[in-house]
């Protein structure tokens, strides 16, 4: 007969789960001493030494919840400290020690807390989405020979929707647009009107009630610097939401002409918030939640060819100088435009002056119209104007955009230069009505 303690012949997995650590091997070197310092482990029971052992006594507090529980600080610490810390910490887990005694180290856990969802405040962004997401949708528009996605504002329970020109008129004849409304829920679309040099259009859902509309600010009452929000669906993401300032006001945008040659230029309202290929139609809202504009392009350093992205400078239409053309649109006629009977170009330097003058910021008249506004003040070619009414003219671009602000029969004051001498003429803005 041997020392050997008995044991079980045909241990089972409870036999192991409830024994003591083994006993540490006769002998162990030293380990050198770690760089990150000494660690404390805990003390180990006494090994069994001699005489037939009865069975084991379970070690207090371990079992199925006491392994589990050392597998997980396993996980922790070691994932947490590699190399030697996660030899150390592995050691002690394992009741594999020569410390004769001393406490277990503490480990810190991150804390799982409850963060109540509280109401928006008034005037947030957060509030703004909430208020203004139902009112937003996308448009998925399919053509003979291209195709892509934009936004659109609802303008009524019924369906009306209002967005960009260059977005409704992919579809052209006999193409599709399709909705996707905040709910998830779609619908099929059709034109009720486009008008191409405020670069805006009207579509209608078909087969929908109960839509939420959304409220129309003034843009005429937007200040540099305030808060807006921009929401739609760049590169299809439907129901984004960036925020932003507006950066200025009266930015005259050319983003192209219309079959007759007639350009789209527009006095934007320039702003920061992060605006997309696919944002276009959506709206410029205030932090009322009031729409202020639509938006519907951007400057991009992006290369010919390539995919245009947000640098921060977006455009959107002041909502105030489209609703008479929205109402036009709606009524089934025809959109009309203010103009003044001119053709113009950027000045360069003052009408008569000697080479190396000043130059002079202005649209110059390169044309006078037969039986025009412009005509009938008097107004006359290599005319520069400088100003209509309290807005500054920098230059042609400049000059449409605002005089497309007005509207036909509208009375304004146009300033302008002839031969180095300032002068103002009254006249009644034309319509471009029955024009091509």
């Amino acid at each position: 007969m041997n020392d050997t303690p008995s044991r079980p012949e045909h241990p089972g997995f409870d036999d192991y789960r409830d024994a003591p650590p083994p006993p540490p091997p006769p002998y162990r070197p030293e380990a050198a001493p770690s760089p990150f310092g000494t660690q404390a482990l805990p003390a180990q029971a006494p090994a069994h030494t001699g005489g037939h052992a009865g069975p084991p006594a379970a070690p207090p507090g371990r079992g199925r919840k006491g392994f589990a529980a050392a597998v997980v600080a396993a996980a922790l610490v070691v994932g947490g400290g590699a190399g030697l810390g996660g030899a150390a910490a592995y050691d002690a887990i394992d009741g594999d020690s020569d410390a004769g005694g001393g406490s277990a180290s503490t480990v810190g856990t991150s804390q799982v807390v409850s963060t109540p969802d509280e109401p928006a405040a008034e005037g947030t962004v957060e509030q703004v989405a909430a208020a203004v997401l139902p009112s937003v949708v996308k448009l998925d528009v399919s053509g003979a020979s291209e195709s892509g996605s934009g936004s659109g504002i609802i303008l009524s329970s019924d369906g009306l929707i209002l967005t960009n020109d260059h977005v409704a008129s992919v579809a052209g004849d006999g193409g599709s647009i399709s909705v996707s409304f905040s709910d998830g829920s779609h619908a099929s679309a059709t034109i009720v009107g486009t008008d191409p040099l405020t670069d805006t259009a009207l579509v209608q859902a078909e087969d929908v009630e109960g839509l939420t509309p959304a409220t129309i600010g003034e843009s005429g009452q937007v200040d540099v610097g305030e808060q807006v929000v921009a929401i739609g669906s760049p590169y299809g993401l439907d129901a984004t939401v960036t925020s932003g300032i507006v950066s200025a006001l009266d930015r005259p945008v050319d983003v192209g002409s219309d079959e007759q040659g007639n350009a789209t230029v527009y006095p934007a309202i320039q702003t920061d918030a992060a605006i997309n290929p696919g944002n276009s139609g959506g709206p410029l809202v205030d932090l009322e939640g009031h729409v202020i504009g639509i938006n519907s392009s951007i400057k991009s350093t992006a290369s010919a060819g390539g995919e245009a992205g947000s640098i921060g400078l977006g455009f959107a239409i002041p909502i105030d100088e489209v609703l008479p053309v929205i109402d036009q649109m709606k009524a089934g006629e025809t959109p009309t435009h203010a103009r003044i009977g001119v053709s113009v170009q950027d000045a360069g330097a003052t009408p008569g002056s000697q080479p190396g003058a000043a130059v002079v910021d202005g649209a110059q008249i390169s044309q006078v119209s037969d039986d025009s506004a412009a005509g009938q003040a008097g107004l006359q070619d290599g005319d520069v104007i400088t100003k209509v009414d309290d807005t500054l003219v920098t230059g042609s671009d400049s000059l449409i955009a605002t005089v497309r602000s007005y509207r036909p029969g509208d009375d304004v004051t146009i300033t302008y230069l002839r031969g180095g001498e300032e002068q103002t003429v009254d006249l009644t803005l034309d319509s471009d009505a029955g024009t091509s």
